[in-house]
């Protein structure tokens, strides 16, 4: 189907291709970039059924076949037959997209279409991490959350969603993100400055159970393993650095550490079902589409709060 783009999310995935790095993924240039993109079916073939031409969609960006081992789990984002819209196919910084019908999510009603549209993959990637781990948020554990970006707000606010009462801390050196957390009903917050200690304090020296590090550098890799406890878990999000622990660390202290790669189209439902009920903000910030490179540029020096969201046009949203 045709869809009319009303807005785009940008992500740090964008500089990583700019970068030349996502090659390993499938990226081949050129390339219109865009993967947290939403508007309005504007043509359809004979043979969609779900959505008609005026509907309000996003766009859940791993492509899925529905018909392999990986998809019939439940798992598309890991398809055989993998392609991803605005990485390895055309994406949304543009006015229009093709896409097949198994990529659509209809958008509930009343919600404006680009208001929405970073849920494509930031809300997403942080449902399906934070809804992975769930369970490890127990009442009387210590949750910390690095970094309080385009994903990192979402996923603060899921860890309380779907967690049963832990401790929430988020860390984030801008002080415009620690505000966004604590406005979201982080705990406690703390700037990125000797973070291992800062939370080893608010935990009478036992450390996290669970740290989410939605940044992945070599810095948030190294505090977010120094600060768990023993049992501890670090989940990645965020990627870009590396790893590094001895392996007679990980088994004496039986560190458990997970990486998550994007989500699912059922996340995407869910996800989204959750804002329609008021339960998340998406914090978002309009730009027009033609100031992409600058919003890039922006976005690069750590300087967007939230989710900057193209929109064609200059079009504002509804």
């Amino acid at each position: 189907m045709l869809v009319k783009i009303e807005g785009a999310g940008v992500c740090a995935t964008d500089l990583h291709a700019i970068d030349g790095e996502m090659e390993p993924a499938g990226l081949t240039l050129p390339i219109v970039l865009g993967h947290e993109s939403a508007g309005r079916v504007a043509a359809a073939g004979d043979l969609v059924s779900t959505v008609a031409v005026g509907d309000p969609v996003l766009i859940s960006p791993p492509h899925t076949c529905g018909l392999c081992v990986a998809c019939r789990r439940g798992r598309d984002m890991m398809c055989a037959h993998h392609q991803f819209t605005g990485l390895t196919v055309d994406g949304g910084f543009a006015e229009y997209v093709v896409v097949s019908e198994r990529s659509i999510v209809p958008i509930p009603a009343g919600l404006d279409p680009a208001s929405v549209a970073p849920y494509s993959d930031a809300g997403i990637t942080a449902y399906h991490a934070v809804k992975r781990l769930s369970h490890l948020i127990v009442p009387g554990s210590t949750v910390v959350a690095l970094g309080i970006g385009g994903v990192g707000h979402v996923g603060l606010q899921l860890l309380r969603e779907l967690g049963a009462g832990g401790t929430i801390v988020a860390v984030d050196p801008s002080p415009q993100r620690r505000a966004l957390a604590a406005s979201l009903g982080a705990d406690a917050v703390l700037d990125a400055i000797e973070v291992p200690s800062a939370v080893r304090d608010l935990t009478d020296g036992h450390g996290a159970d669970l740290v989410m590090d939605f940044v992945g550098t070599d810095d948030t890799h190294a505090a977010g393993l120094e600060m768990l406890t023993r049992g501890g878990t670090y989940s990645i999000v965020g990627f870009g650095g590396v790893v590094t622990m001895p392996s007679a660390a990980m088994v004496g202290n039986e560190t458990t550490i997970v990486g998550n790669l994007v989500g699912s189209w059922i996340d995407l439902w869910e996800v989204l079902q959750l804002h329609a009920r008021g339960r998340l903000t998406l914090k978002t910030e309009i730009h027009p589409l033609e100031a992409v490179n600058d919003v890039l540029a922006q976005l690069r020096e750590g300087e967007i709060t939230g989710r900057a969201v193209l929109v064609p046009n200059g079009r504002e949203p509804t």
